[in-house]
C-alpha cells in the first residue's frame, strides 16, 4: 500500500503509480483525509458537537483549493439521533460559501496564523487513513480517500487521482455508489477534476522531457 502525502498529492500519487507498473494502481492512494477530517470539525464547531458526532462528509478531488467539501449526504447526532446536516445547520448560504472556502484554504490560513504547518493535523489524519485501510470502515460510514477514478459511476474521467467516498473492507477500498449528485454539486465536482487533468498534463510533458 503506497500512501502519498506531500503536495500535489494527487498527481504526485498518479505520477508514483505511474512509475511502478508492477504494483495494482488500486494500492495507490492519497490524503484528503485531513480536509475531510477538517470538513467535519467544522460542522461539529456550528452544532456545539464534536467531530465524532458528524460523519459522511466528502471530499470530491484535488487536495487543493478547488477540493470540493459536500456535506449533501453527511449525518450529525444530535440528541441522540441522526439528522442530516444540512437539516441540522437550518444555513444553505454558509453550508455553500463560507462552510466550503473555509475548509478549501484551511491550511494557508494555519500557515499565515501560526508561521508552520499543521503538521500535527496530517499526522493524525495519516493514521486515520491507515487505521481505516487496515481495519476497514465502520458500518454505514465512509470517509474520503484520493483514488485512482477508472470505471466511477460519478462522471469523474478515468486515470485522474481523484478524491471520492470509500468504505474499506478486507483491505480494499470501494467507491460509495449511488449517491444523487446535485447541480450545484456537479459544478464543483467537474471543476476539480479540471485542474487534476491539467495537474496531469502538465506532470507527464515534464516527465517525458525529463
Amino acid at each position: 500500500m503506497v500512501i502519498v502525502v506531500g503536495n500535489p498529492a494527487n498527481t504526485n500519487c498518479l505520477t508514483a503509480s505511474k512509475s511502478a507498473p508492477s504494483i495494482p494502481k488500486e494500492n495507490f492512494s492519497c490524503l484528503t483525509r485531513l480536509d475531510h477530517n477538517r470538513a467535519k470539525a467544522q460542522i461539529a464547531l456550528k452544532l456545539g458537537v464534536t467531530s465524532d458526532d458528524v460523519k459522511n462528509v466528502i471530499i470530491w478531488g484535488n487536495h487543493s483549493s478547488t477540493q470540493y467539501p459536500d456535506v449533501n449526504h453527511a449525518k450529525v447526532k444530535l440528541q441522540a439521533k441522526e439528522v442530516g446536516v444540512y437539516e441540522a445547520v437550518k444555513d444553505d448560504s454558509w453550508l455553500k460559501g463560507e462552510f466550503i472556502t473555509t475548509v478549501q484554504q484551511r491550511g494557508a490560513a494555519v500557515i499565515k496564523a501560526r508561521k508552520l504547518s499543521s503538521a500535527m493535523s496530517a499526522a493524525k489524519a495519516i493514521c486515520d487513513h491507515v487505521r481505516d485501510i487496515w481495519f476497514g470502515t465502520p458500518e454505514g460510514e465512509f470517509v474520503s480517500m484520493g483514488i485512482i477514478s477508472d470505471g466511477n459511476s460519478y462522471g469523474v474521467p478515468d486515470d485522474l487521482l481523484y478524491s471520492f467516498p470509500v468504505t474499506i473492507k478486507d483491505k480494499t477500498w470501494k467507491i460509495v455508489e449511488g449517491l444523487p449528485i446535485n447541480d450545484f454539486s456537479r459544478e464543483k465536482m467537474d471543476l476539480t477534476a479540471k485542474e487534476l487533468a491539467e495537474e496531469k498534463e502538465t506532470a507527464f510533458e515534464f516527465l517525458s522531457s525529463a
